[in-house]
């Protein structure tokens, strides 16, 4: 099974959370873990936004590391398409590289036929 790490997903691994860290343990051998372009975007804005010091230094090493150790994959015209109508009915199905998304936001959890592999 092909899994997107989202955002937080990617922050609890950086910050070896204990949540992320037994859920991978569950992983079979073919499994494979994914991130995108936008949740790309969004880690390294986090981190760009913070003060110049030893904190975002640190930061910004582990985010490429981290980011570094996944595939990217590029989010498609469909995942727009895909985004702009779940934003209107929140009832639309799939997602567009046919993966399971891991994540923590609750946000994901009421929409029909997304598989979600919620870190609890």
């Amino acid at each position: 099974m092909t899994y997107l790490l989202d955002t937080n997903a990617i922050s609890d691994l950086m910050r070896a959370s204990p949540r992320i860290e037994n859920w991978m343990a569950g992983l079979g051998s073919g499994d494979r873990l994914v991130t995108c372009t936008i949740v790309r975007g969004e880690v390294l804005f986090g981190i760009g936004k913070l003060p110049d010091g030893r904190r975002r230094d640190e930061l910004k090493e582990a985010g490429q590391q981290f980011l570094a150790s996944f595939h990217c994959e590029p989010v498609p015209e469909l995942a727009g398409d895909f985004y702009a109508a779940v934003k209107l009915s929140r009832q639309q199905r799939g997602l567009a590289l046919g993966a399971t998304l891991v994540s923590r936001d609750s946000d994901f959890a009421g929409i029909d036929g997304l598989l979600v592999a919620a870190l609890d």
